[in-house]
């Protein structure tokens, strides 16, 4: 017997075992073992989303304070020191406040938000319903990676309470700021706090990782062959390989940070002085944290876009109406991204006195991702060209994805130019293009996720009416707030400060800070608005009464509208195609589980 035919008698007898241990035990689920300590992998993904949500509202609600003190840096606003107490006296906030602020804004939403609620949220649903699995292949270790991501969320959010407040050193927490308890208000308990957040975190992502990367190599239904998976399982593959490899290097930065700050060793630290005393540290190199951070630092970026390049692939084509174009180059994009990712951190660090043969090498390969992104931009276009597209929220979102993510990108190869990025590192140039291309870009793939997946997760739909206010408010706004930043930045303004009103060259820009904070508030409104849509649509939303409602090809769409814990009711269904045969031979759509005919044409 192959190999390949003795797996899938195994998972065969696996899943049979599966059925009559779900149909001996389905009466017994209590609410605690149903709901808290589920071990469905759709009700985790809930559970992921919805933590994520809470935060992603926290983390902007953040963005929206700080704003308030760079567009208005003279004014006050009583109602500030009502919810921040000390931290505003007189309604205008505190250096310190200020600098947490934006420490913890950045932290929450680039792992907290774009990393554990988008990847573990659609990861965790798609991953088992694509591949024709009944569950991950640990469900315990499934529930344990929430959990510690919810116990990292509790940690993170006590330092926000702490008398000295949470950590304000960035959200990169560079040393010696990092290193030192004695260095600033917001260098004591609450980096202790962050760091210890953020281990439980990277443990919750290793789990999760790992569990991804085992189901699809080794649960997929018979005749889900590798190349037959959708694009949104190849970018969760790639995405839990990158966090696999590189969030254990990490962890590695921060267990040796806090033995710098409390067990007197000397990683990061050599000659520093505090108010004139010298520090017996010796030896240390604070350039060391940013080499372990930043080879974490670039693979994170992409492992937060790529699940959302995966999903907008999916989505631009059911919407579309046409298969995905250049399905293998995807593929091997996705491939070549992995690869280079890991190859380009040190561009995060040419301002550091890093060797210029290095800068030149780092350089190329920064130039030379550029190439497979490319390519995704280029087969994404191809794909809705002259497509009969069907304009939901979640198509609207996916086409709003590709021109952030063109615009942002575009930006990206300025600051990949060593000798122009000495000039616009640290400036706000940098954040116009990492909040474009990242942020904007990521978050654009989420709300795709969500307004296309809803119907899957809670049996019913959002409101489209509010779905496309979101998509337009939000578009719009996102360019008004972040394409005005990169003429600031070309004119040096420096990021993360204060005040900068006090020089005379930044001073024009005024008026200009004054109007992104207005956009600002603007978009977050129109984000509770989405929040608003999200939660009444659980339970009042307009019911499913076809399980298919997209005409989608995919196994998801195959399950029940309330798919228990198992997904399908009797045997999981048989693989005969590619994810994308939409429009071929005079049909609309094929699903996978569709024998190929004898006279049917090859894709």
């Amino acid at each position: 017997m192959s190999n390949e035919a003795t797996l899938h008698s195994q998972q065969e007898v696996m899943h049979g075992a599966h059925d009559h241990h779900d149909h001996e035990h389905h009466h017994e689920d209590s609410f605690i073992s149903k709901y808290v300590f589920s071990m469905d992998h759709k009700m985790i993904a809930k559970q992921f989303l919805i933590t994520g949500i809470v935060w992603a509202i926290i983390g902007a609600f953040f963005s929206v304070l700080f704003r308030l003190q760079l567009g208005f840096p003279d004014a006050t606003f009583p109602w500030l020191e009502s919810i921040l107490g000390h931290w505003a006296k007189g309604g205008r906030i505190s250096a310190e406040a200020y600098y947490a602020l934006v420490t913890m804004h950045g932290t929450i939403l680039v792992f907290f938000v774009l990393t554990a609620g988008l990847s573990g949220t659609f990861s965790n649903l798609l991953i088992p319903l694509q591949v024709g699995a009944r569950d991950m292949a640990s469900p315990f270790m499934n529930c344990l990676s929430y959990w510690f991501f919810f116990l990292a969320s509790l940690v993170m959010m006590a330092s926000l309470f702490v008398q000295t407040g949470p950590a304000s050193g960035g959200w990169t927490m560079y040393p010696p700021l990092s290193a030192l308890g004695d260095a600033s208000i917001g260098s004591k308990i609450g980096v202790d706090l962050w760091l210890t957040s953020m281990a439980l975190f990277v443990v919750s992502q290793l789990l999760g990782g790992l569990n991804y990367i085992s189901t699809l190599l080794n649960m997929r239904t018979k005749g889900m062959a590798m190349t037959k998976m959708p694009l949104t399982i190849w970018s969760f593959f790639f995405t839990a390989v990158l966090g696999v490899l590189s969030f254990p290097v990490l962890l590695s930065g921060f267990i040796l940070l806090l033995m710098d700050r409390h067990a007197g060793t000397s990683f990061y630290l050599s000659d520093i002085f505090i108010a004139g005393k010298a520090l017996a540290n010796e030896g240390g190199s604070a350039i060391l944290y940013q080499h372990l951070f930043w080879f974490l630092g670039h693979p994170e970026v992409y492992i937060i876009i790529l699940p959302a390049m995966g999903m907008v692939s999916e989505v631009l084509a059911v919407s579309s109406r046409k298969p995905i174009f250049g399905y293998l180059a995807m593929i091997g994009s996705l491939f070549a991204i992995c690869i280079l990712a890991f190859l380009v951190w040190a561009h995060h660090m040419f301002v550091t006195g890093l060797n210029p043969f290095l800068g030149a090498f780092f350089v190329l390969l920064t130039l030379l991702i550029a190439v497979p992104s490319a390519i995704k931009v280029f087969n994404w276009i191809t794909t809705i060209w002259k497509g009969n597209i069907n304009f939901t929220p979640a198509s609207l979102f996916s086409i709003g994805f590709v021109s952030t993510f063109i615009s942002g990108g575009l930006t990206g190869i300025w600051l990949g130019n060593s000798s122009i990025d000495i000039h616009l590192h640290d400036t706000m140039f940098v954040i116009a293009h990492f909040h474009i291309v990242m942020g904007v870009s990521a978050f654009f793939g989420m709300f795709a996720g969500i307004y296309h997946w809803f119907p899957k997760m809670y049996g019913r739909f959002m409101n489209n009416t509010i779905g496309y206010i979101h998509f337009w408010v939000t578009m719009i706004g996102a360019y008004l707030i972040f394409w005005p930043m990169h003429y600031e930045g070309m004119a040096g303004m420096p990021r993360r400060y204060y005040d900068v009103s006090g020089w005379a060259s930044f001073k024009q820009f005024g008026g200009l800070n004054e109007f992104i904070t207005i956009v600002v508030i603007l978009v977050f409104a129109v984000q509770l608005l989405f929040v608003f849509n999200f939660f009444y649509s659980i339970f009042k939303g307009r019911k499913m009464t076809n399980q298919n409602p997209w005409n989608a090809t995919t196994l998801e769409w195959t399950t029940p509208i309330h798919a228990g814990h198992g997904n399908w009711p009797g045997e999981i269904p048989e693989v005969y195609r590619w994810a994308y045969d939409y429009s071929k031979d005079g049909r609309d759509f094929i699903p996978q589980t569709e024998p190929i005919g004898p006279n049917e044409s090859a894709h």
